[in-house]
């Protein structure tokens, strides 16, 4: 190529700042390489640092694609029928980054197919690498989910079949033996309750997962009494604990509360207390508490003394594709897609499920979910009547949380968010009044059921016999007015 030539391709490709030129002639068995200037751009290296580099430029390919690189190049050159190459490689600039660069060459040949002059662009394609291996990753990441998917359907079929075996043949026996014993017809008929309820439950497990998958099962977050809660999931095990003389010991505060959606952590911690009296010993003690463990989240752990989970278990515990199941230490059955559930359940709360367990000692399973802080609203329009409230309810109150609002529709939004333990608001406030306030919180949720104290400044009996309705405690805004907020906290917050 004619030096003028050079100096024209060179000052146009100089227009662009992530590729660059280079020209390879053949004069007297020796190469004479030309870079145009913005090699720099791409590599940090000037032309003629690259130029004076034993290999003329090589030198900057990454190590791992050199020799891939060199057989790709051997082949194309000694291949007398191709003029053309793409090839993508890693370099390494003279700041040390490595960069994925896309070279294209083109190459003349005389009547041997020898190359006399080879022409290439080279490129840089880091960008759309990166995307390419992210690709990559979700390729794979769905490889692996169809597999899990498959397995999961393999054993899905056989665990919906397996139960009425049992079901058939205990049911038919029952049709066709007119001398059985009234024990023996118990102990079948026990038989059959046991496998519907376990095939109920597997059903449901099953609609809730997918629900969950499919985002159509709503997460509806509620203030929820965490000590009562739990009493409630013990209650519904009683039998199964009372069966294998098991003592379930629950230590929780009573001021602990958290915001969840009720029904769905009752599932999971019923699940969590099933499993740990299933695979405890007779006669050991099941144990769940719940402590703070950050600004934002509640600890519960359950612990028991049981056989404990193999490593082969501890790998597929949580996989829904890799569902693990076991019998319990009394042959008890379980669909093994419990734990799969609760902690897709957890961490739609925001929460995070983890175990640790030895076999022959036991296992202790940890849950997180979001605490709901004990908060009192003040509900005023007066700026400094609702300061002075606040300050007089922190300083008996302590432990709560105050927030002040100055109309109806900004309350909504404080309790919405918030779930007070308690409001207190004045009957006349802004945009609606206490009274539609109170029906406002009662459609909004009606299980949550906030308690309220109402202000009112006159002893209208028709106003205070409307708030009786709603069981609201009320006070007349007068000089004893803190005295009987006080005693009104008092009586509710004991």
């Amino acid at each position: 190529m004619e030096e003028t030539e050079k100096n024209i391709m060179g000052k146009f490709v100089d227009l662009f700042k992530d590729e660059y030129f280079w020209y390879e002639e053949s004069k007297n068995k020796q190469a004479e390489i030309f870079y145009t200037n913005n090699v720099e751009d791409v590599t940090g290296y000037t032309k003629e640092e690259l130029l004076a580099m034993p290999g003329k430029g090589k030198d900057i390919i990454y190590g791992e694609d050199l020799q891939r690189l060199n057989q790709l190049v051997n082949e194309f050159k000694n291949g007398p029928d191709n003029n053309c190459l793409e090839i993508e490689f890693r370099i390494t600039r003279k700041d040390k980054k490595n960069i994925w660069v896309k070279e294209t060459i083109f190459v003349n040949r005389n009547d041997k197919g020898k190359i006399i002059e080879s022409f290439g662009k080279v490129n840089i394609i880091s960008s759309y690498k990166e995307k390419e291996n992210a690709l990559l990753q979700i390729v794979d990441e769905l490889q692996k989910i169809n597999v899990s998917k498959d397995d999961f359907i393999a054993m899905l079929s056989h665990d919906l079949r397996a139960p009425f075996t049992s079901i058939l043949g205990f049911s038919d026996i029952l049709l066709n033996e007119p001398n059985l014993s009234d024990n023996e017809k118990v102990e079948y008929l026990s038989y059959i309750n046991d496998s519907s309820h376990n095939q109920l439950q597997l059903i449901n497990d099953l609609l809730d997962w997918s629900r969950l998958q499919t985002g159509k099962l709503k997460i509806e977050q509620q203030r929820v009494h965490a000590q009562s809660m739990v009493f409630n999931c013990v209650s519904s095990l009683t039998g199964n604990a009372i069966r294998k003389n098991i003592n379930i010991k629950v230590n929780i505060s009573d001021n602990l509360h958290i915001s969840v959606d009720e029904r769905l952590i009752t599932q999971v911690i019923i699940n969590l207390l099933g499993n740990a009296i299933k695979f405890s010993h007779e006669e050991t003690t099941v144990e769940i508490s719940a402590n703070i463990y950050d600004e934002k989240l509640l600890e519960f752990i359950v612990n028991d003394q049981g056989v404990g989970i193999s490593e082969e278990g501890k790998e597929k515990l949580f996989k829904i594709g890799k569902v693990f199941s076991t019998e319990g230490t009394k042959g008890e059955r379980g669909t093994g897609l419990g734990l799969a559930l609760a902690k897709q359940i957890v961490e739609k709360h925001g929460g995070d499920i983890w175990f640790y367990s030895n076999i022959g000692k036991g296992s202790e399973f940890h849950i997180t979910l979001p605490s709901s802080a004990n908060t009192i609203l003040v509900v005023k329009n007066d700026r400094e009547k609702r300061k002075s409230h606040i300050n007089f309810i922190k300083e008996r109150f302590p432990l709560y949380q105050v927030i002040g609002a100055e109309n109806g529709y900004e309350a909504l939004g404080i309790i919405i968010r918030h779930m007070p333990s308690l409001i207190v608001t004045d009957h006349e406030i802004p945009l609606m009044n206490g009274l539609q306030l109170i029906q406002s919180i009662r459609l909004e949720d009606k299980p949550l059921n906030i308690p309220v104290i109402a202000i009112l400044k006159t002893e209208s009996d028709e106003i205070k016999k409307s708030y009786d309705e709603y069981g609201i405690n009320t006070i007349l805004d007068d000089s004893s007015e803190f005295d009987q907020l006080d005693e009104q906290l008092r009586n509710i917050l004991k």
